[in-house]
């Protein structure tokens, strides 16, 4: 199956740098110099990138996390970044962040826009899977990789380090406002979230301009479009219990006994089925017990149930998720599925709980013209616009929880597919064309008022 699926990404042709039509804008010089850095630095990321893949560091593999961090601390540190770990093992058993600070010399927001870059370290893989090693994928002259995290995220934090060393190079780093937040659990976020995002909501709120360097997908494999995000869904998990009156099967419906806990929660999935669809949204139902006992084990993926077919049952669960655009239309969602349980059936209860959730990204104006500063870097450096990815294609994450506070781009790390997937591949062309894009933005971003 995974020879298969790497098959699949084995496109004829070279990829193409893509100029737009037309008289093209000339990179200032610190700009140019940063593309030549890009470049000569390419083979040295890729080195780096094999690194971080070959540790494994999946969510709950703290050991793995800190490998990771500690790789990655000393070169912010020799880039002039002040570091420190904050460690979080008491949460839930996650690793912690990594938090770095590269201050303005000339004193808080005297460096143009205030920049928050944020990541990850953890991917979904353990140290009990398969997929465990960085490989180049055979028969792409070079171009492809596959390791667990190789786009989701490693990839990116090779574009991060990257954009910021040829930044170092010209000069114009010192004169630069950054802060970097990188999970190390960004996969399956620790609880409580008001703790486990601290650090990276901390940062928001002192910073103007927000960038994650999640990856980006390129549609069409190796020579396809290139892609950025302006919004992100949510991810909100949902729980329902139903109860009724227990008794013989034979006096169902009736005024007596009524209907039954599992004909009430029928009742409610149903209308959620129908009566809640709009734009933007989708909601599942994940796993429904029901019967004379019903109980979800300590992890919520599984469970057990009892009952006779001739018992009316007493107890009824299921769980689910929602997906929303926005955080009004989250309330909204909300407010509408709790109405539907409200309207019991005869002799029947039921109660929905909503879990601590990633919140949505919403498209703002403010995002919107972050991205036309995108496209123009774009066009000075000849590549063509990206296109933005509807947010109904993607999951959720952690830029999230900073969006109320700064505009911010989703996806501006390295470029691949096959996420959370054995086989998982990165396109190693993408890398630098992506680490030229982020320093000159990064750069004229520093030099706004």
């Amino acid at each position: 199956m995974m020879k298969t699926f790497l098959a699949a990404l084995v496109v004829g042709g070279s990829l193409s740098v893509c100029g737009v039509a037309g008289a093209q804008s000339v990179p200032a010089p610190a700009e140019a110099a940063m593309v030549k850095t890009i470049d000569a630095e390419a083979p040295a990321a890729v080195a780096l990138l094999e690194k971080l893949v070959d540790i494994n560091s999946g969510t709950m593999d703290l050991a793995g996390v800190v490998q990771v961090k500690d790789v990655l601390q000393p070169q912010l540190e020799a880039l002039g970044f002040k570091v420190q770990w904050d460690a979080m093992e008491k949460l839930d058993g996650r690793a912690g962040d990594l938090v770095a600070e590269h201050a303005c010399p000339s004193g808080p927001g005297k460096c143009g826009k205030r920049l928050l870059l944020i990541g990850h370290m953890d991917t979904v893989f353990d140290s009990s899977s398969p997929f465990q090693k960085y490989e180049i994928v055979p028969g792409t002259n070079g171009r492809v990789a596959t390791g667990p995290g190789t786009c989701d995220m490693k990839g990116g934090l090779v574009v991060m380090l990257s954009s910021l060393k040829a930044m170092k190079a010209a000069g114009v780093l010192e004169n630069s406002e950054i802060a970097i937040v990188l999970s190390g659990d960004e996969e399956d976020a620790g609880r409580p979230i008001s703790v486990s995002r601290k650090d990276m909501i901390d940062a928001a709120k002192r910073s103007d301009v927000a960038l994650e360097f999640e990856n980006a997908f390129r549609d069409g494999g190796l020579d396809g479009t290139d892609a950025v995000r302006i919004g992100r869904r949510s991810s909100i998990t949902w729980r329902l219990e139903t109860s009724g009156k227990s008794g013989h099967s034979s006096l169902v419906f009736g005024d007596r006994l009524g209907y039954g806990a599992i004909y009430e929660l029928t009742r409610i999935v149903d209308q959620f089925r129908t009566q809640l669809r709009e734009p933007g949204l989708t909601y599942s139902v994940g796993l429904v017990l029901g019967g004379a006992t019903a109980e979800l084990d300590a992890a919520r993926t599984a469970g057990t149930a009892t009952g006779k077919a001739n018992v009316i049952p007493p107890t009824a669960l299921a769980i689910g998720d929602i997906r929303t655009i926005s955080e009004e239309q989250t309330a909204r969602v909300k407010k509408a599925m709790e109405e539907i349980v409200s309207k019991h059936l005869t002799l029947t209860d039921a109660h929905i709980t909503f879990d601590e959730a990633y919140p949505s990204m919403a498209v703002t104006p403010a995002s919107e013209a972050l991205l036309a500063k995108l496209q123009a870097v774009n066009q000075t450096l000849g590549y063509r616009p990206e296109e933005v990815t509807d947010p109904m294609l993607g999951g959720a994450g952690d830029i999230a929880f900073v969006a109320p506070y700064v505009p911010g781009l989703v996806g501006v790390g390295a470029m691949g597919t096959g996420a959370h997937a054995v086989g998982e591949v990165v396109y190693l062309d993408s890398m630098p064309k992506q680490a030229k894009r982020m320093a000159v933005l990064m750069y004229r971003l520093s030099l706004e008022k």
